[in-house]
């Protein structure tokens, strides 16, 4: 319990650095971050966390990187959180409620390790085990992805961006296996990317 404590409690008297994230210099903001983030991982060293800031405060979310069996730990974190103004603390990911900008292809190109994506020029079919069949996989179709195939981090960017989408959650316990391929001119058979959560939750009957 006391690593629980010890995180909390700094990130409660350093809160403001967060907060005003714009307005430190990022000398300072990279101290603060890297000891946040070595407090947290003296509590759990897989788990991770992410700043959102809004226009009336911010928001830390507590991630276990989709991985099912570190929630628990996420969950007791996030139990003893101490209410701090101006923020929300949350579990996991979660779901992207704003698709509008997928649908209108407005959304900004997500960059990891080089690897840029966009979610709206992004589409995927289902796929099914025959081994065992009530585990649902897609394969996801990528505009460009012949000139990542070989990247070793492709899988894991378009799993982030998968998890960003639907949620963390979604993410580990709906999505059995991921299968990642070339889109071609075609897509009238296809499925965008953006749709995926309301896919599975006509699956899974949600």
């Amino acid at each position: 319990m006391n690593t629980i404590t010890n995180f909390w409690n700094y990130f409660q008297q350093n809160n403001f650095v967060f907060l005003l994230l714009n307005e430190i210099p990022k000398d300072q903001l990279k101290i603060h971050f890297d000891k946040l983030i070595e407090i947290l991982h003296q509590y759990n060293k897989n788990l991770d966390l992410i700043i959102k800031n809004k226009k009336n405060g911010a928001e830390l979310i507590i991630t276990a990187n989709g991985n099912p069996y570190l929630f628990k730990e996420v969950e007791l974190l996030v139990h003893h959180a101490p209410v701090v103004e101006r923020w929300k603390i949350t579990a996991f990911l979660q779901p992207e409620m704003n698709i509008e900008k997928y649908e209108n292809g407005t959304d900004k190109p997500l960059e990891y390790y080089g690897i840029t994506l966009r979610i709206s020029e992004m589409y995927f079919i289902p796929l099914e085990n025959p081994n065992k069949p009530t585990d649902l996989g897609i394969k996801v179709l990528l505009k460009n992805y012949i000139v990542h195939k070989d990247n070793p981090r492709l899988r894991e960017a378009v799993y982030v961006h998968i998890e960003h989408l639907i949620g963390e959650k979604s993410f580990a316990n709906d999505i059995a296996f991921i299968e990642i391929g070339q889109l071609e001119f075609d897509t009238n058979y296809l499925t965008e990317l953006y749709k995926l959560s309301c896919f599975l939750c006509y699956c899974f009957k949600k």
